[in-house]
C-alpha cells in the first residue's frame, strides 16, 4: 500500500465535478507530459469518453475540461476568460494548441466520442490518442478519474489490483484506517488533528502544511462571497436554474426566527454550490459536488460559535483531511463508482468529525461522528438532472452540511458506547455502493433524471 500525504484530498480546482470535469482535464495535463518527446510527430489527438465520463460528460463540462487540459492549461489558474477563448478556439477556429506548444486541427463532432460501455477498471475511464499525418495512431494512453480529481493511468489502476510492496513501513505514523489510527491516538494521548498533523509532517514541513489548510480555508469563504454576489442570475445548463443565494442571503440576515440557524448553515452551503454548478473556482473536499459541506460548517463555526479561528481552521482541515483518506484508500468518494453516499456522505463524515475535534472532542468521539454522519447518508444515490450538478446536488449540500452538525452534537453528547465503527460504516458504504444499480450511480439514467420532466 502506497502511502503519502493527505493534503490533496483538499485542492483548489473548477466546477462543477472533481471526478467529470477537474478529472479529464488532469488526465489531459498527463497525456501532455506524455506525448511531449513527439509532439513534432502529431497531427492530431482524439479522445474517447468511456462509461460516466460519456453518459453526463457533457452536463459536466467534461468535453470542455479535456480540450483545457490538452492545451495545457492548469485547474489553479483556470479564469473563466481563459476557459472561453480556448473553447471558442477548439470549437469555432477548429484548433488545439496541444501542450499550449503545438497548433493542430481540431474536430469536435469527430475527435471527441462519447461510449456509454464503461473502461474495465472504473467507471469513469478516457482514451487519449495521438496520430501522425498519416492518421496512424503513434500514442494511446488510458486513464480513469477516480473521484476527488484524482486520476491514475491504466498501469496504475492494474498495479493496484496485484500484489505489490507495502511501503508504509518507511513511515514512523502509518494512518491507513480509522482503527490503526485510534491506536496510535490513544497511545500518544492525540485527537485526530494532532495525529493528522504528525503524519503530514513526514511529507512536508510545518509551515508548508499550516499555509496550506489557510489556503485552502481563504479558497472556501472566496467561493461564499462570491456565491452570494454572482453575476448571473441563472446557472448554465437545460434546467434553467435560478440562483438562490443571493436573495437568501438578504433575508437571513434579518431573520428572528430561533431556527434561523438553519438558513445559515443552507445559505452556506448553497451560496457555494452554486459557484461549483456554475463552474467557477472551488475546493475539492472531498469532491466537487460535495465541496460546500465541509466549508459551510467550518462557515457555522466561524459566524455561530465563539473562538473559531485560523489555528481551528487549520486544525479542522487537518482532521477532515485524514477522514477522507480512510475512504478515498480504503473505499471511494466517486459518485459514479460508489453513488452520492461517497461524496456527500463522506463530506459530511468528514465535517463531522472536524467540527467534533476543534470542539474539543477525542479521536474516539470524533470517529464515531463520523460513523454517524455517514451511517444516515448509506444507500444515497446519484441521479443528477440533465447529468447537471445542480439537482439534487446543490440542495443536498445543504443537508450534508445539517447532518454533519447534528452528528458531531449527539457524538459529543452520548454516554453509550458506540457499536458501529467508523471502518466498519466505511467498508458497508462501499460495499452498498458496488450492489447499487448502475442507474443510480452518476449516470442520470434513473431516479430523479427521468422522472423530472418539467424542465425539458
Amino acid at each position: 500500500m502506497k502511502l503519502d500525504s493527505n493534503l490533496s484530498i483538499f485542492k483548489v480546482g473548477v466546477g462543477p465535478s472533481s471526478s467529470h470535469t477537474l478529472g479529464p482535464m488532469v488526465a489531459g495535463n498527463l497525456f501532455c507530459q506524455d506525448v511531449e518527446p513527439i509532439l513534432d510527430k502529431v497531427a492530431r489527438i482524439k479522445i474517447y469518453l468511456h462509461g460516466s465520463l460519456a453518459l453526463t460528460g457533457i452536463g459536466h463540462l467534461s468535453d470542455k475540461a479535456i480540450i483545457w487540459g490538452l492545451n495545457g492549461l492548469i485547474a489553479q489558474n483556470l479564469t473563466r476568460q481563459i476557459q472561453d477563448d480556448f473553447i471558442n478556439k477548439a470549437l469555432k477556429e477548429h484548433k488545439l494548441l496541444l501542450c499550449g506548444k503545438k497548433e493542430i486541427p481540431f474536430n469536435y463532432e469527430q475527435d471527441i466520442i462519447f461510449i456509454d460501455k464503461n473502461l474495465p477498471h472504473h467507471e469513469n475511464g478516457l482514451i487519449i490518442q495521438a496520430l501522425d499525418e498519416h492518421g496512424i495512431i503513434i500514442l494511446i494512453k488510458e486513464y480513469y478519474s477516480i473521484g476527488g480529481g484524482f486520476v491514475k493511468s491504466k498501469e496504475d489502476m492494474e498495479q493496484k489490483t496485484q500484489t505489490g510492496t507495502d511501503d508504509s513501513s518507511k513511515l514512523d505514523i502509518v494512518c491507513d484506517n480509522a482503527t490503526n489510527s485510534l491506536a496510535i491516538c490513544e497511545k500518544n494521548n492525540w485527537n485526530l488533528a494532532t495525529l493528522s498533523f504528525e503524519y503530514e509532517k513526514q511529507f512536508n514541513d510545518e509551515k508548508y502544511i499550516r499555509d496550506y489548510c489557510l489556503n485552502i480555508y481563504d479558497v472556501m469563504q472566496d467561493c461564499y462571497k462570491n456565491g452570494c454576489n454572482p453575476v448571473e442570475e441563472y446557472l448554465p445548463g437545460s434546467l434553467h436554474l435560478r440562483r438562490r443565494a443571493k436573495g437568501l442571503a438578504e433575508r437571513v440576515r434579518a431573520t428572528t426566527d430561533p431556527m434561523g440557524i438553519i438558513d445559515f448553515i443552507s445559505l452556506y452551503a448553497i451560496a457555494i454550490s452554486e459557484e461549483n454548478a456554475s463552474g467557477a473556482r472551488v475546493v475539492t473536499a472531498p469532491t466537487n459536488g460535495a465541496c460546500a459541506v465541509i466549508p459551510a460548517v467550518m462557515l457555522y463555526l466561524k459566524n455561530h460559535t465563539i473562538g473559531f479561528n485560523d489555528d481551528q481552521a487549520v486544525n479542522f482541515i487537518l482532521t477532515a483531511m485524514l477522514i477522507g483518506s480512510f475512504y478515498k484508500r480504503n473505499a471511494s468518494i466517486s459518485g459514479a463508482e460508489a453513488g452520492c453516499q461517497a461524496e456527500i456522505g463522506a463530506a459530511s463524515s468528514m465535517a463531522a468529525a472536524a467540527m467534533a475535534t476543534v470542539l474539543g472532542a477525542s479521536a474516539h468521539i470524533a470517529c464515531n461522528a463520523a460513523e454517524v454522519a455517514m451511517e444516515h447518508h448509506l444507500g444515497l444515490t446519484c441521479d443528477p438532472v440533465g447529468g447537471l450538478v445542480q439537482i439534487p446536488c446543490i440542495e443536498r449540500n445543504a443537508f450534508g452540511a445539517i447532518k454533519a452538525i447534528s452528528a458531531a452534537r449527539m457524538s459529543m453528547t452520548r454516554k453509550s458506547t458506540p457499536r458501529v465503527s467508523l471502518d466498519d460504516v466505511i467498508k458497508t458504504m462501499y460495499q452498498t455502493g458496488k450492489d447499487m444499480n448502475s442507474k443510480y450511480r452518476e449516470t442520470s439514467l434513473g431516479g430523479l433524471a427521468i422522472n423530472t420532466t418539467s424542465y425539458c
